[in-house]
């Protein structure tokens, strides 16, 4: 008996399953409704044609002839049909891909559904939809694709390896950058960008007759549709919706591990939030130099983009450190920046994720009581720099200079609240010896305008120098922040 039991044994460890394939079948089975999801999405598709009348002219917005014309765009009826027949495949794709992705082993296929979802976002700009019916249809169902595929699953690339530990705070740390007390604040200024960004892409694309602009008359119209902005073969504003979109979707995507188990999302949302704000900045520094008046909403979207940096900082700096310790380790840093990884050191957070009391609380005392005060007047003046040629009455080039500086004084002032990031804080020094300087070199000042330059380039110098309070650890990086 005892003989039999032992031939017995080899066969029954082979049916025994890998630890790691059953944790990766359980968790796809759990997520498995997201791809039934898929399958409604791309249904829904299929039949919206039909349902929100995408060849009926009478769909068509009012403003749709002007975008045609100034544009020199296809008719209206083409660009509709361009539009149907681009739901109509993105539909397919999506019940197929999403039909591939029920099957454990064709998880890769959820892949192919967050590039329809992509496509599904873009395609309104690039058909220049000519009805506001189809454009938000498309932008609604490619978000959920691109939820539906990757967001919720969180399966794709991840190795079991870095999904099996737990710890979410950095060696060296003494708190998680990836928390949702991080990510929240970003999602929500994302999605109200969007949701402005949105308003000037429907007036772009002919969907509305006007715009809103309640404090710079025609300001607005006129920028969203200055040569500046017909420079681009699609719709800008909406490139910027999108962009803010992406910026939401990926503050959504992974839990307070992805520092190390999603470099690449971390990578890729700090591409979508510093560059493209610094995009912004530039947009909102040529206003008033190459056309002449300002956007309000414009102004706002990119103040929102500026406030997203602090929360950013951070993450980029913890999922770096985490790559470096990776080389050091030996470890290929390909298969680690696509895959994640663990890293010795790393503790963990024992605290519920979304506790709402801690985080309210937590947040509270970060935003308020610690806000750094030099910087705070440092952005203050900022915003001062950049209106005195209506405050002060400057013009010429000086005028130029002043929204230059204080666009850029703000956006680093702000940017530089961050702990990680308070070394920017001395790239203030440098406009403040601009401003002493400039009233001196360029033409179209005055005497106030003169004393109020130099006085805020002094201010600037010594509010340069406080480095503001540090509360927290960050590791190796502690080094860069003593001075």
């Amino acid at each position: 008996m005892d003989d039999a039991s032992n031939h017995d044994q080899p066969a029954t460890a082979k049916r025994m399953p890998d630890p790691h394939m059953q944790q990766m079948y359980m968790g796809h089975l759990h997520t498995l409704w997201t791809q039934f999801g898929l399958l409604a999405l791309g249904a829904w598709l299929l039949a919206s044609p039909a349902m929100l009348g995408y060849l009926d002219p009478g769909s068509f917005g009012p403003q749709v002839a002007r975008v045609t014309a100034e544009r020199h765009l296809a008719p209206p009826e083409l660009r509709a049909h361009a539009m149907m027949a681009s739901d109509l495949c993105a539909g397919i794709l999506l019940i197929v891909f999403g039909s591939l992705s029920l099957w454990r082993r064709q998880r890769r296929a959820q892949w192919g559904s967050c590039f329809t979802g992509i496509w599904l976002l873009f395609a309104p700009l690039v058909f220049w939809a000519p009805d506001a019916g189809s454009t938000n249809n498309d932008l609604l169902i490619g978000a959920l694709a691109i939820a539906f595929s990757i967001l919720i699953p969180m399966m794709p690339g991840m190795s079991m390896e870095s999904m099996k530990a737990q710890e979410d705070i950095p060696p060296g740390w003494d708190y998680s950058p990836s928390s949702w007390a991080q990510r929240l604040p970003i999602i929500a200024l994302a999605m109200i960008s969007f949701f402005l960004a949105r308003h000037l892409m429907a007036f772009q694309l002919g969907h509305i007759s006007s715009v809103r602009e309640p404090f710079f008359g025609e300001g607005t119209a006129h920028i969203i549709t200055s040569h500046v902005s017909k420079a681009w073969p699609v719709a800008d504003a909406g490139l910027g919706a999108i962009s803010y979109l992406f910026e939401a979707l990926s503050g959504m995507m992974g839990d307070r591990r992805r520092w190390r188990t999603m470099p690449w999302m971390v990578g890729m949302f700090g591409v979508l939030v510093v560059p493209l704000g610094g995009v912004s900045i530039f947009f909102i520094i040529i206003q008033p130099i190459l056309l002449g008046t300002w956007c309000t909403l414009c102004l706002i979207t990119a103040a929102l983009m500026v406030f997203m940096l602090p929360y950013t900082f951070d993450e980029i700096v913890a999922m770096l450190q985490f790559m470096r310790r990776a080389k050091h380790e030996g470890k290929s840093l390909w298969q680690v920046f696509w895959h994640g990884g663990t890293v010795s050191g790393a503790t963990r957070d024992p605290s519920p994720p979304l506790e709402i009391g801690r985080w309210h609380a937590w947040s509270l005392q970060r935003q308020v009581r610690a806000l750094p005060k030099a910087l705070t007047v440092s952005a203050a003046l900022g915003i001062w720099l950049m209106f005195t040629r209506a405050t002060l009455d400057t013009g010429g080039t000086l005028a130029d200079s002043d929204h230059l500086v204080g666009s850029l004084v703000f956006t680093f002032s702000i940017a530089a609240f961050a702990e990680v990031a308070r070394p920017l804080r001395a790239i203030n020094f440098l406009f403040g010896l601009w401003l002493l300087a400039a009233p001196w070199l360029l033409a179209g000042g005055n005497w106030p305008a003169t004393v109020a330059d130099m006085a805020v380039g002094v201010f600037l110098i010594l509010l340069a120098v406080p480095r503001g309070p540090i509360r927290h650890r960050y590791g190796g990086w502690d080094t860069w922040l003593v001075w």
